[in-house]
């Protein structure tokens, strides 16, 4: 979102796209590939209990299944920022089903643990190239105004492949098998293939970039330097680090078997309690991007607030005296663990203002590096104390307080400068604005 946004209401900026519904129609098609990346994500969340019998393995290699596809997506975001900066939207994106679609695919037929492992990387890989895209189509085909609210609905696509993996894929694994399963949701892939190729475009007419030069390692050098000497990109880091992790822990592996073998709960009713997840998600983040569009000083409160929030009602329930936690703390820790995503995209908020338009997908990129590696740690930490603690739970994630108190102390520092430096880019634009001939 651009600063001028924040108080100036519906002021445009100089060469700020239409919008409209041709708009809402390519950005759609980019979208649709998002959800299905997201699909193929979470397929193993639902499936987690059952690959530790197909494949023989423990909670620590199991975790790895996750831990790898999403140490390959964290890897791959600065090099897809700087791919979707230089290639454009439509070809990255069409790289990115190719291959989410194969580690899929893969997935479905792997014989072994070590076959699935590479699959999942594959499928990491693909994925990790889907969500920068869609957030640079929306800057590209949407004025800057909108840039909070057309974040979240990303996001809210997002959670509407979760929850499709929720129910669809979990409920096909149950009835057809392992590969029917993994097998038939892989045409998704190439269903959404198909319309990239004939619909998208990076960018409406009148509305080409700038020609950027771009001059092999020192471009990249260059890119990734002036991206990350901006406090907004940074605070934007810490921010998504801080408050996408214990949601994304939860639904991408941990939380059936939490609430199965540590709450005793059965797998259908786990199951409902990971879609409240979901829908938890989709309400709190329509709420959220309305909310940043109209008050842009919000950002900060409401991520510091659901950081608060998730670390509460986690210690409320880890603690609780009981064999197990009731189900009403159960509910309430699955409707707040919705807005840990919500709270991830304003990440993207503090890092949009802060750079131009040839610098987007590269600030992307390290803003959204942050949640990713902050899951792919925790995944390995519970696995691990798991094991080593005979499937202790409440040690296990607690793990989470660790990893929330490094984010906020990191939010803290950085918060004054990046909000300093925004303010000044704020009275430039409005400077440039006025100068504008009509």
């Amino acid at each position: 979102m651009s600063p001028a946004s924040s108080s100036a209401g519906t002021t445009a900026l100089p060469g700020d796209p239409p919008g409209g519904r041709r708009a809402m129609a390519v950005w759609s098609v980019g979208v649709s590939v998002y959800f299905v990346a997201v699909i193929f994500r979470t397929s193993l969340g639902v499936a987690g209990l059952d690959a530790a019998d197909r494949f023989h393995v423990n909670a620590s290699a199991l975790s790895t299944f996750s831990i790898l596809q999403l140490l390959v997506y964290a890897g791959m975001q600065i090099p897809v920022g700087l791919l979707v900066d230089r290639l454009g939207t439509k070809k990255v994106l069409a790289i990115g089903v190719v291959l989410f679609t194969a580690g899929q695919l893969g997935f479905a037929f792997s014989p072994s643990y070590g076959t699935a492992l590479a699959s999942r990387a594959l499928l990491g890989c693909g994925d990790a190239m889907t969500f920068i895209s869609v957030l640079r189509l929306g800057t590209r085909w949407f004025p800057a105004r909108r840039g909070p609210l057309v974040a979240q609905l990303a996001g809210l696509a997002g959670m509407l492949g979760n929850l499709v993996s929720t129910l669809v894929i979990a409920r096909l694994l149950h009835g057809i098998g392992w590969t029917a399963a993994f097998a038939g949701s892989a045409l998704a892939g190439v269903v959404v293939l198909v319309l990239l190729v004939l619909f998208l475009k990076d960018h409406p007419e009148g509305h080409e970039p700038e020609p950027f030069p771009h001059q092999g390692a020192a471009y990249v050098r260059r890119q990734i330097a002036a991206s990350w000497r901006e406090p907004g990109t940074r605070l934007g880091l810490w921010v998504h680090f801080t408050t996408q992790f214990p949601a994304m822990v939860f639904l991408l592996l941990w939380g059936l078997p939490f609430l199965v073998e540590a709450q005793g709960l059965s797998r259908a009713t786990a199951g409902e309690l990971l879609t409240l997840v979901v829908l938890s998600n989709m309400v709190v983040g329509l709420v959220y991007g309305q909310v940043v569009a109209r008050h842009h000083g919000a950002r900060l409160p409401l991520a510091l607030g659901t950081v608060a929030a998730t670390a509460l009602v986690w210690a409320l329930t880890l603690a609780y005296p009981g064999e197990h936690a009731p189900m009403w703390l159960l509910v309430v820790l699955c409707s707040v663990l919705g807005a840990c995503g919500p709270a991830s995209m304003l990440g993207f908020d503090f890092a949009r203002p802060a750079n131009p338009p040839e610098r987007q997908g590269t600030a992307s990129g390290i803003t959204n590096m942050g949640g990713f590696v902050a899951s792919m740690t925790t995944l390995f930490a519970v696995g691990v104390l798991l094991d080593a603690t005979d499937e202790d739970y409440t040690v296990a994630f607690s793990s989470v307080f660790v990893l929330q108190a490094l984010g906020v102390s990191q939010i803290l520092r950085l918060r004054k400068r990046a909000i300093r430096r925004e303010r000044e880019r704020l009275v430039a634009s409005r400077v440039e604005t006025v100068h504008v001939p009509a």
